[in-house]
């Protein structure tokens, strides 16, 4: 089952860290939290009811969940109870744990096939806390693989009937491709008359 007591120094800083990131979260999205024993913004996922830390939706659509760890409650029953069913709600899932824990979650998500969208570490500052994101995996958003989509070919188009030509009356029908292409006769050279030369007058012999 999850861990739902933790030591009291661990719990405020739970609590402090959930509402530092709703005021993050508040510049995009509507953000609902649950902080300590209080369990106001439930989330229905199959035949259970989980309550997240932190819940962002846009309007009434569900756009993220994002839920906060501390060094007890990085363990293999609370990836089990909570981690495994948040990432496959086809929405972000954001998981925040302390530094000193990165590694021990990793090998947990790892071992019970939990995709997180974003894994962030934490660490306690005097105005607040350093966030540092370590690892992201956008694909992880969509746990279950997408249908596949159906490719429509078009129909093929119907290959073009071969002419008929009909003969003259009496005369059997001969198709366009048997028909053989009809050779012009050469043009015959046309000849041009010989041009007349004038012929000199032959001089006749004999006396005058």
């Amino acid at each position: 089952m999850p861990i739902f007591v933790r030591p009291v120094r661990e719990q405020l800083e739970h609590d402090r860290l959930i509402r530092f990131l709703q005021a993050k979260y508040k510049r995009k999205f509507d953000v609902a939290i649950n902080v300590g024993d209080e369990q106001v913004a439930p989330l229905k996922l199959g035949p259970h009811t989980f309550f997240p830390d932190l819940l962002l939706s846009e309007g009434k659509r569900l756009a993220g969940i994002a839920e906060i760890e501390t060094g007890e409650s990085v363990n293999n029953l609370e990836a089990m109870a909570q981690w495994v069913h948040f990432s496959r709600a086809r929405v972000p899932f954001h998981l925040y744990v302390p530094v000193a824990s990165y590694d021990v979650a990793r090998r947990l998500c790892d071992a019970n096939h939990v995709r997180v969208t974003e894994m962030w570490t934490y660490r306690s500052v005097l105005d607040g806390f350093d966030l540092v994101r370590a690892a992201s995996d956008p694909a992880a958003t969509l746990a279950a693989p997408a249908a596949k989509k159906r490719t429509v070919q078009p129909a093929a188009k119907p290959s073009p009937k071969p002419v008929v030509k009909t003969a003259p009356k009496g005369g059997a029908k001969r198709t366009a491709r048997s028909v053989k292409p009809i050779k012009k006769a050469a043009a015959k050279p046309v000849k041009r008359p010989a041009k007349a030369t004038k012929s000199k007058p032959s001089r006749k012999s004999g006396k005058r």
